[in-house]
């Protein structure tokens, strides 16, 4: 499971280094898509899987299903850490995050997402505010 927060800078060639903390629990390599909020998701390659199998499930007569495959698929990509755990974001990716120095690592149960600094304390600062209501409001769960 992951979990914390993290602060790194995209490089100069544009990678970002993923914390050692949690590409132990991530193994080779990863994937990376469009996130909700404008953020990327990452996934481990078997949580990738179980993703996959759930899409195929979808009806493809629905367009607002074809929309959301086209956009998830299309902006994935599959990458290994180099040796000093950096990846290498495509454009598309970095675009649709906003990235473009300062980056904040989330881990989020069973994905991670990069956020640009900018976009995660717009987000974090909206969704402070109304914490408890957002707690209220989940259903059967007890915390």
């Amino acid at each position: 499971m992951f979990m914390g927060e993290y602060h790194h800078n995209l490089d100069s060639k544009g990678r970002l280094i993923i914390p050692a903390k949690l590409r132990s629990q991530i193994g080779e390599e990863m994937v990376f898509t469009r996130g909700m909020e404008g953020c990327i998701f990452g996934y481990t390659i078997e949580v990738w899987h179980e993703i996959e199998a759930k899409l195929a499930q979808l009806p493809l007569t629905k367009r607002n299903v074809r929309s959301f495959m086209r956009l998830f698929y299309s902006g994935a990509m599959e990458c290994e850490f180099d040796k000093q755990g950096r990846v290498n974001l495509t454009t598309t990716l970095k675009m649709h995050a906003g990235l473009t120095k300062e980056c904040v690592i989330v881990g989020v149960s069973n994905r991670i997402e990069i956020w640009s600094k900018k976009r995660w304390e717009d987000f974090s600062a909206e969704a402070n505010q109304s914490y408890d209501d957002i707690a209220e409001n989940l259903d059967d769960i007890e915390l």
